[in-house]
């Protein structure tokens, strides 16, 4: 009976945040907050609540803090430098102008690792419009092929903060993530470009009107490859160790150890900013601080949400709802789709993809061994599962789409048609090919 009162004080207060952030338009931190105090209040004995609350907000920040930061600072340097539009140019003079939604969704996969997907559409919307304008192809499918790139990472792989959350949550390795995250965004990817280029086919949607360039000279624009480096070098560094991981447990060969601190997340993701630093013409601490400045500003909000939203995890956990729910839930044989479709109602409700991953790992992280999910392979999975659910339907609730909309001067109507359904075609092709994945590895 008690658990009862408690799993019905829990969906209370996920209805209470949806509620508060999409009808009230309350901001997602308030409202994270006020209903973790409700929830506290009503569920946990008094002597617990503030210290599960400090404990959710905290652990939450400890684990991903440095990582949103750094990966903030990457990502605002490759935009004031030119360094994206260098990958841009690069990548669309080996694929040719005619397929330039190829190379523009190649280059939002590629800079989308290190780059929230907001950011990184605004950085490169320009560029969707110019090669739009220059290829005289409707701008509903350039804009879509870029925002689908971008959100397909977003979604799956560190330092992004909804993934690095959840990973934290349910414990797992985040070099294995970023590996095998990678390899089932490009299908996702993959599913939408297809999808969104049939939805705009004969339907005499306009390219862009105008040629929309970065502003920023061409002979100001650094090296490709330096502007690759910020990027290429800690995912090596992060994935190389989690491979010598695989085959030297014990981390005693001398590769192992060379690489244990490069190879730490914090210590990659620090090289790639240092990496990043070179790309400023003018070196100096000013202009370098108002990288910093403007890149610390980037990150706050997301910080406090993230850790907000760990919060509001915990206080679930200590429930003891997720558990009960994975009882009842154990002999059902479901267990990969129970994350995808937590996070798909949740997702769909709230409009953050943030949010719903961590809400959904919180709630699966008691289940796991009740699912038969408590193994490596399970974790990660698990973990797909829930990416994969974050990102159906964005629409217009969540930020990202009115973003994509206005930066591309394009109706609602039209976003809604060409890009929110592109989010469902993605979400279902991943955790696709996640449940195909857990059929021979599970």
């Amino acid at each position: 009976m008690v658990i009862l009162l408690k799993s019905l004080l829990v969906g209370i207060s996920i209805i209470a945040i949806i509620f508060l952030t999409s009808r009230l338009k309350l901001k997602a931190f308030i409202a994270l907050f006020l209903v973790s105090l409700f929830l506290a209040f009503t569920t946990l004995p008094p002597n617990l609540i503030v210290s599960t609350i400090k404990e959710g907000f905290g652990n939450t920040m400890a684990s991903i803090g440095f990582l949103i930061i750094l990966g903030a600072i990457i990502g605002i340097t490759l935009d004031k430098t030119g360094g994206t539009i260098s990958i841009a140019n690069y990548i669309l003079s080996k694929t040719g102008e005619s397929r330039s939604p190829l190379a523009l969704g190649i280059t939002g996969f590629i800079t989308g690792l290190p780059i929230f997907c907001d950011s990184g559409f605004i950085i490169l919307s320009g560029l969707a419009k110019s090669f739009s304008a220059k290829s005289k192809i409707a701008m509903p499918f350039m804009a879509t092929v870029l925002a689908t790139s971008l959100y397909s990472v977003h979604c799956l792989i560190p330092p992004h903060p909804g993934a690095l959350a959840a990973a934290g949550v349910i414990k797992v390795n985040i070099g294995y993530l970023i590996i095998i995250g990678i390899g089932f965004a490009i299908p996702g990817a993959i599913a939408a470009f297809l999808w969104s280029k049939w939805m705009t086919k004969g339907k005499n949607y306009p390219p862009a009107s105008n040629d929309v360039t970065s502003g920023i000279p061409q002979t100001e624009l650094p090296s490709t490859l330096m502007s690759f480096l910020p990027i290429v070098v800690p995912l090596s560094l992060i994935t190389v160790k989690s491979l010598l991981n695989l085959v030297d447990k014990g981390g005693q060969t001398v590769l192992s150890k060379i690489f244990y601190f490069p190879g730490e997340p914090i210590f990659a993701l620090s090289i790639g900013v240092i990496l990043a630093m070179f790309l400023i013409r003018k070196k100096s601490i000013d202009s370098m601080n108002s990288i910093f400045e403007v890149a610390i500003e980037k990150a706050g909000p997301i910080l406090i949400v993230t850790a907000a939203g760990g919060m509001f995890g915990m206080v679930i956990k200590s429930t003891g709802t997720g558990e009960a729910l994975g009882k009842i839930l154990a002999g059902s044989n479901i267990g990969i789709l129970v994350p995808f479709l937590i996070a798909v109602i949740m997702k769909t409700a709230q409009g953050s993809s943030t949010v719903a991953i961590i809400t959904t790992a919180s709630f699966m992280a008691p289940m796991l061994s009740l699912l038969g999910l408590d193994s490596e392979w399970g974790r990660l999975l698990t973990m797909l599962s829930m990416g994969a659910g974050s990102m159906i339907v964005s629409h217009a609730n969540d930020s990202y789409f009115w973003v994509i909309s206005n930066f591309s001067e394009i109706d609602p109507a039209t976003t809604l048609k060409v890009y929110s359904t592109s989010t469902i075609i993605m979400g279902i092709v991943v955790f696709t090919c996640v449940w195909i994945t857990s059929l021979m590895v599970l």
